[in-house]
């Protein structure tokens, strides 16, 4: 059974479907001002207002990119383009391992970027927010839902903090946007980005949110779109995106993650009571519903090896994570439990479980029976 949603969703048998079209006999350059080229555009232009409307934003906010990761990049070292004058960064100690390169990167270049520290459930401290951000602040880049542990964050505060500094706000809403409502027209955020394929879409689309009259530079050269980011578009993962949010939109009107999110708190009970050694992660705060962070250990409290209980559940059939998808290659503790207070052994010990509307409650009590005797003889 699957339990790594926040890695990568299966994707819908709609969006399947939608896509193949776009793969064979509609293939022509929407660029192109030929009859094919025309009904190709205006599949493009289905597919953002879709998006569009699953996020509260005007279809004229949307840019479609390669990847989420494309579309962080885009909104961060756009907007530091754009804005040459102010050379001061902010972000958390949390963040997306691809973000956090980003930064580091900037680090090397000369700006002055603060990573701020979090709490012993992941979230920043608005008063530690508002005592770095300056007027030589560019950006305050926060995500909004954390993609180890689920726990959200306080990213309208954030963005508040931000505005009153004139600095952008921008929040990686990769893990948030499918599984929480997400309203643009309530929320000041000048940046939003999110993925496909992490609300079961295909992979090779990321979705950059601009809000209207937002000074951004562009990364890529070109007139795709509205200049921001240049080459032909992807236009069966576009319209494969498209199905993914209408489907999104619909779950979310069903209050499907409330379903998830029993599953959840189902999964987390079990385990308590069986390892009364586990601990959860992030338990104190607001999270996602789909997102279980458990630590283990034995019966004297040593950490087991999270490797080990990921590779015994794998060959029992559940496949679960350690951590972020793009850090999966790596041994390393995680550095957002790290960042949580969590010492390296007991970091290392930890499974990520993220659950989707394809979960059932008879998955979480096969894992409930495979996991506890996997504990035991790692543990003897």
């Amino acid at each position: 059974m699957y339990l790594d949603n926040n890695a990568t969703t299966q994707p819908a048998s709609e969006v399947v479907d939608a896509m193949l079209p776009y793969l064979t006999d509609l293939y022509a350059n929407p660029s192109s001002a030929h009859g094919p080229a025309m009904a190709v555009k205006r599949a493009v232009g289905a597919a953002r207002g879709a998006v569009a409307s699953l996020i509260g934003a005007k279809t004229a906010e949307i840019v479609f990119t390669a990847s989420a990761t494309e579309a962080n990049h885009l909104a961060i070292l756009g907007t530091l383009r754009a804005r040459p004058e102010r050379r001061h960064v902010v972000t958390t100690a949390v963040e997306h391992p691809s973000n956090l390169m980003l930064f580091k990167h900037l680090q090397e270049l000369g700006y002055h970027v603060t990573i701020l520290p979090v709490d012993d459930a992941g979230r920043i401290r608005r008063h530690e927010l508002a005592a770095v951000v300056s007027s030589d602040t560019a950006l305050v880049s926060v995500m909004w839902a954390n993609n180890e542990t689920g726990v959200l964050m306080p990213v309208m505060e954030a963005a508040d903090v931000a505005r009153s500094r004139g600095a952008a706000f921008h929040t990686d809403a990769v893990q948030a946007v499918g599984r929480l409502e997400v309203d643009l027209r309530e929320l000041r955020i000048d940046l939003l980005t999110f993925s496909g394929h992490k609300l079961h879409g295909p992979k090779g689309v990321g979705v950059l949110f601009v809000r209207k009259g937002f000074d951004l530079a562009p990364m890529i050269m070109g007139h795709q779109e509205r200049h921001l980011r240049g080459g032909t578009e992807n236009v069966p993962a576009i319209v494969g995106m498209g199905v993914a949010a209408r489907l999104a939109a619909d779950g979310l009107a069903s209050g499907a993650g409330a379903g998830i999110a029993a599953l959840r708190d189902r999964l987390e009970v079990g385990v308590l009571a069986r390892m009364p050694g586990a601990r959860i992660n992030g338990a104190g705060a607001a999270r996602l519903p789909n997102t279980s962070n458990i630590s283990f250990t034995d019966s004297g409290g040593r950490p087991l090896e999270g490797e080990a209980l990921l590779l015994r559940l794998d060959q029992a059939g559940i496949q679960v994570s350690m951590g972020a998808a793009c850090a999966a290659g790596g041994m390393d503790p995680s550095h957002v439990l790290l960042a949580l207070g969590l010492g390296p052994a007991l970091a290392a010990s930890s499974l990520r479980f993220s659950l989707s509307h394809h979960t059932t409650a008879s998955d979480i009590d096969a894992v409930l029976e495979a996991l506890p005797p996997i504990a035991a003889r790692l543990a003897a």
